[in-house]
């Protein structure tokens, strides 16, 4: 019985979680593939005690503002410029 609480109340988290990382990358006006989940999960820590000293933060402004410093947003690598190039040489036909 206990296996399936944890079960539950996993997807339940990740739910939330996927929730607040889609609110970030409309915020943020990034792809929510550009978004970390898991820095967005560390950052909560750190919004915690944010809003221990003010009450009246929000999370998702909190988190848009502090974004650079908590790594919300996943650089783009070199090998994936080279991936979306290849990809765009391969599929440019079909995609005009």
């Amino acid at each position: 019985m206990a296996y399936k609480c944890f079960f539950f109340a996993t997807w339940i988290f990740y739910a939330v979680l996927n929730d607040f990382c889609t609110d970030v990358a409309v915020a943020l006006q990034q792809p929510i593939e550009r978004i970390s989940f898991e820095m967005v999960f560390r950052s909560l820590y750190f919004f915690h005690r944010a809003l221990l000293k003010n009450p009246q933060l929000l999370l998702i402004p909190w988190l848009v503002e502090y974004q650079r410093s908590m790594g919300l947003v996943k650089a783009v690598r070199r090998r994936h410029r080279r991936n979306a190039a290849t990809s765009l040489d391969i599929w440019a036909s079909a995609l005009t």
